[in-house]
């Protein structure tokens, strides 16, 4: 008796169908439904090869006639670090895990053929029924997982359970799964290996599922296709022009260059194209080398005096200051510039001495006239 019919409707035939009409009616939705032909059903498709893909196989197809689509083994979810590199150039990685099997000694049954019977203690039910006296002629029914066969109905006795796993059909082993990571995979894609999940008698087994988790890069930063990095220059290289190396993911090595008499100023953005991470499944179409640029200014007093007014001399002439046509020629406050500490920020004190009308600050920017 087939519990469940979602897979056969979805062919469109009948549970008692055979191969060839299994087929024949796979055949005829995937020509309709095929993305290349029909590129708004590509759900429909996938759920149609899905059904087909557990209908022709005959052990798939006995699970899913006695329990359903849904009668499958819990899913087991392994996280896997990937260095940056590995997304660009692409990788194969060994992950060792441990899962349940069924084991071979027995073929699932637990002991010899013949030796499964009936638990006597719930008498196949699985379920123990025990009344509680609550009071004066009320009371209370509870049912209880069998603790005799663990709620199996049948049990299977000492002498005759099997040596390998002691009567509990599955055995634990370690599995290599070899997970190939293909160039432009990005952070939190998941690998799935259907079918390799724990074993367990009368279910299909479920699936372990690889969660690729991007490693930090110390110089490279990934958005989207792009990838982004910060690169120091001093301030003769801002102006004079520059040319520096840089190694790519894939140990090439890109040489920047900025002529002579082409600014660069701080904050400035250039992007070159082609230089960033490959398109997943089209690794040839690359995103943007993104550069950011921090420019380091000299040390304070890196001339003397005399050679400052040298460079002054190539500079840009400096722009006249404003003067409101209300402020008197001869008064000028003069504001000398101070560091800021921004991370702990105060509210400095002020104490004032009032003489006359004139008056200056003990603390903070000092002020004089002339």
């Amino acid at each position: 008796m087939v519990k469940e019919t979602g897979f056969y409707d979805m062919l469109g035939v009948q549970p008692n169908a055979t191969a060839d009409e299994l087929k024949k009616a796979y055949r005829k939705l995937a020509l309709k439904y095929h993305p290349d032909k029909n590129p708004t059903e590509g759900e429909r498709f996938k759920q149609i090869s899905q059904a087909y893909e557990v209908l022709s196989d005959s052990q798939k197809r006995e699970v899913y006639d006695r329990g359903g689509e849904k009668r499958k083994g819990k899913n087991v979810v392994h996280q896997l670090v990937v260095n940056l590199e590995d997304f660009y150039i692409g990788a194969m990685r060994k992950l060792a895990v441990q899962k349940n099997t069924i084991c071979d000694k027995c073929e699932g049954r637990g002991g010899r053929k013949g030796a499964v019977e009936m638990c006597m203690s719930c008498h196949g039910t699985g379920m123990q029924v025990r009344l509680h006296q609550l009071g004066l002629g009320m009371v209370q029914q509870v049912s209880t997982v069998c603790h005799s066969c663990q709620g199996q109905g049948r049990r299977i006795s000492h002498k005759d359970r099997c040596k390998a796993c002691g009567g509990r059909k599955i055995v634990r082993q370690k599995k290599i799964l070899e997970v190939h990571i293909d160039k432009g995979m990005k952070d939190g894609q998941k690998v799935v290996f259907q079918g390799e999940g724990d074993q367990e008698p009368g279910l299909e087994p479920g699936d372990i599922i690889i969660v690729l988790d991007q490693k930090d890069h110390p110089r490279f930063t990934r958005q989207g296709l792009d990838l982004v990095m910060t690169m120091e220059l001093q301030l003769v290289e801002s102006l004079c022009g520059f040319q520096k190396p840089v190694k790519t993911l894939d140990n090439r090595t890109l040489l920047i260059n900025s002529n002579p008499g082409e600014l660069v100023k701080p904050g400035d953005r250039k992007c070159i194209l082609n230089e960033g991470m490959p398109t997943h499944r089209r690794p040839f179409e690359k995103g943007r080398l993104i550069i950011n640029f921090l420019v380091v200014f000299p040390k304070a007093n890196f001339l003397p005096q005399g050679k400052l007014k040298d460079l002054e001399a190539y500079l840009p002439g400096k722009l006249e200051a404003e003067q409101p046509a209300s402020m008197d020629d001869d008064l000028y406050f003069y504001a000398d510039l101070e560091d800021c500490d921004f991370e702990n920020r105060k509210r400095p004190s002020r104490h004032y001495h009032v003489e006359g009308d004139d008056y200056a600050s003990a603390s903070g920017v000092q002020c004089q006239t002339s």
